[in-house]
């Protein structure tokens, strides 16, 4: 493997860990968001009020996304497979 082609490999590997955490992230971010303004609009400050319903939102989203990032991480683990046997060890 030359230099490259582990720079295209190194950059797909990102492209890829953004493809899987991001929607999680996202969801992290909403739940938070609309934690934040609830707390603002009722001036409750409590502090598991901030971090269970995020942690609940963001394993139920993980339930239906867990194919898709299961699958992304399939195919850059055959790639990387793949670039192990192309390059003889």
């Amino acid at each position: 493997m030359n230099a490259e082609q582990a720079l295209d490999f190194a950059r797909e590997a990102i492209y890829i860990l953004l493809l899987v955490s991001s929607p999680i992230m996202l969801v992290g971010l909403a739940v938070g968001l609309t934690v934040a303004v609830f707390q603002a609009l009722t001036q409750i400050q409590e502090i598991t009020l901030t971090f269970v319903p995020k942690i609940i939102v963001v394993f139920l989203a993980m339930l239906p996304l867990l194919p898709f990032m299961l699958g992304q991480m399939e195919n850059l683990m055959q790639r990387v497979a793949d670039l192990i046997i192309a390059s003889g060890g």
